[in-house]
């Protein structure tokens, strides 16, 4: 009997996630879920929301979807993911290209309502990427590493862009 996959995918904001589920979604037809849509209040400026507020639609996602990819950079969300995964996915290409990846992304409508929007929070997001090794919080390299290093299962992780399936 196969598997159902259920993967969860993580990183440093610009790493590839998304860019990664989009091609897990469009190869094996899996359901997505990107964690930064259920994650933030509509507030300015953005303020996460509580916890449980964002575990609930986790949870719920989980329940009514049994092949998914769920990917993200808050490793207190992904806590309640990882637990249900077949597998995860660790990009860790480098702050350089993080970088890079954030400046040449398309437009995420989904987060951003218009193109010159995303490109204002552009330096933001570049100086967010540079603090990766340095912070203790639940986007670090730290708490990535740690939830990488406790999974039992099937896990990979990615140090390029350029991945081998």
């Amino acid at each position: 009997m196969t598997q159902r996959q259920r993967i969860v995918i993580f990183g440093n904001s610009g790493s590839g996630k998304s860019t990664l589920a989009k091609e897990y979604v469009s190869k094996y037809r899996l359901i997505h879920l990107d964690l930064d849509t259920l994650a933030w209040q509509d507030t300015s400026p953005p303020t996460r929301r509580p916890l449980t507020d964002s575990a609930n639609p986790i949870e719920k996602f989980i329940a009514e979807n049994t092949e998914w990819v769920i990917e993200g950079c808050y490793a207190d969300l992904l806590s309640f993911a990882i637990e249900k995964a077949s597998e995860i996915i660790f990009l860790n290409p480098g702050i350089e290209t993080c970088i890079k990846n954030c400046r040449d992304r398309p437009w995420e409508p989904h987060k951003y309502k218009t193109v010159e929007e995303q490109n204002q929070n552009l330096d933001m997001l570049r100086n967010w990427v540079k603090q990766y090794p340095l912070r203790n919080d639940e986007f670090s390299l730290k708490s990535h590493q740690r939830l990488f290093d406790e999974f039992a299962g099937k896990k990979k992780e990615y140090s390029s862009n350029n991945r081998i399936d």
